[in-house]
């Protein structure tokens, strides 16, 4: 009998977004949303609709799937830490690609996307992130970045005085000078050359990430008068702990002068509109895939980094470990996946994903990675999987299971919502007797011990020509 040929290893493009919630159709966070590409590419793959962040926050968020380590573990935080010098035994995962015989690609936010932050010996070529505000980007961040002045108009939310990238509108810009248009474009490109090897692309979208930047027509998508502003009780934060308090009144600034200046609505609606703009750049890349000639043995995985509140807990932002921070779209589709269009509703999380690939793609296992990999799930919606847990800044951590999110802060302060009773996570149930277990449970996943904190970027001298480090 004669040898069957080994299948050549598959092919993987990432395709991310940036600071994405559930407000999308597939998932039913906001009702009316636009998003056919996205879903269309659910039902033709695998949608994990309890999918969480490891961090809600974006570098934490983005080092932790690309490293394979938890925050606690790694001890990055915030978006101030490198992670290459902190972290120098740690393989990335574009890098465990490249050292296993794949040509690695990628264009716009794929780690954190100030300078420093992504090392390019980790990619065969790689076109860095363009911005639709260079009147704002600060040159020591972004170096690639030529700083122009700001055009006439802005800012275009009309709030006078309010920091610099926390905006929204349309700029004087044609749908093709967007800076995500030019990561879309180097995917299209990408797509049309001939392989002569295996590869991985990721493709970063900035969108809908702040400032809320769009072209009118997705805009006109969404009437002034039929937009809806999340349900905010009054007394919703008086059960929270003092920790929780507190990332929940980080940036308050913001969304008081939103309140104040009667904005919610307006805002709002160019969160959606960013979020439109961005499905359908999303299916732009999705097209460029099944135009490809490496269609058939190619995995696609479209994530975001985290969630985003627009409102709830009296919160504008991410960093906090409520289900509006964490919950994030997660698809994925390739020739392994079975029972197709069924969502698998187990909480999985981010960090998943780099075993994942390396499950896939047959690559060598990293012992070191912290996640688990999703191949069970892929094959069947029916596999058991471990709670997803979530940690933001050092020991504050949350644990989500199909019924219930458990947060504990580092000083004990707790909180508990049954999410099939209470969606909105209003009742924090913690000091409920009968729930004592549902605790215990829950808080045996939480990491054994926290990380400290590595050194911020102002403990190290870059320099962007060579792409090196040295401690001060």
């Amino acid at each position: 009998m004669a040898a069957q040929p080994t299948p050549a290893r598959p092919n993987v493009v990432f395709i991310s977004v940036d600071d994405m919630n559930d407000w999308v159709g597939c998932l039913g966070g906001y009702e009316g949303v636009q998003t056919p590409n996205i879903d269309k590419l659910a039902k033709r793959g695998v949608l994990f609709s309890n999918a969480h962040c490891a961090s809600p926050l974006c570098n934490p968020s983005r080092t932790a799937l690309f490293t394979g380590l938890s925050p606690a573990t790694s001890g990055v935080y915030n978006n101030d830490q490198y992670w290459r010098p902190n972290l120098p035994q740690t393989v990335s995962l574009p890098s465990h690609f490249k050292a296993n015989g794949y040509r690695t690609a990628g264009a716009g936010k794929i780690f954190h996307h100030t300078v420093g932050m992504n090392p390019p010996d980790q990619w065969d070529d790689f076109q860095l992130q363009q911005f639709d505000d260079p009147w704002y980007r600060r040159a020591d961040w972004f170096p690639w970045n030529k700083k122009i002045p700001a055009p006439k108009g802005h800012p275009f939310n009309g709030l006078a005085d309010f920091p610099g990238e926390f905006d929204w509108g349309t700029p004087p810009a044609a749908d093709a000078e967007y800076g995500d248009m030019e990561a879309v474009r180097y995917a299209e490109r990408f797509l049309k050359q001939e392989q002569t090897k295996p590869f991985f692309l990721a493709v970063g979208l900035w969108h809908p990430h702040i400032p809320m930047y769009s072209p009118k027509r997705f805009f006109d998508l969404y009437p002034q008068d039929d937009v809806r502003v999340p349900r905010v009780p009054e007394d919703d934060l008086k059960d929270i702990p003092s920790v929780g308090q507190e990332l929940a009144a980080f940036r308050r600034v913001e969304v008081e002068r939103i309140f104040k200046e009667r904005k919610w609505s307006d805002a709002v609606r160019a969160y959606l509109a960013a979020i439109s703009f961005a499905d359908e750049m999303v299916g732009q890349v999705v097209s460029a895939i099944d135009r490809s000639p490496q269609a058939a043995n190619t995995v696609v995985v479209f994530w975001s980094d985290n969630g985003w509140h627009l409102g709830e807990k009296r919160h504008w932002h991410k960093s906090t470990l409520w289900q509006r921070s964490t919950h994030v779209p997660l698809i994925m589709d390739g020739p392994m996946v079975r029972d197709r269009g069924k969502a698998r509703r187990q909480p999985v999380s981010l960090l998943d994903l780099y075993p994942t690939m390396v499950d896939l793609c047959g690559l060598p296992v990293r012992p070191q990675l912290e996640g688990i990999s999703l191949k069970p799930q892929l094959l069947s919606s029916s596999a058991n999987r471990r709670p997803a847990v979530i940690t933001y800044l050092n020991g504050n951590h949350a644990a989500v299971t199909e019924r219930y999110r458990y947060i504990r802060y580092h000083d004990g302060g707790e909180e508990l919502y049954d999410r099939q009773a209470d969606p909105n996570e209003w009742n924090n149930r913690a000091s409920d007797a009968k729930l004592t277990k549902v605790k215990a449970d829950l808080a045996q996943w939480f990491p054994k011990s926290n990380a400290d904190p590595v050194p911020e970027r102002t403990a190290f001298e870059f320099d962007f020509a060579t792409h090196t480090y040295r401690k001060k």
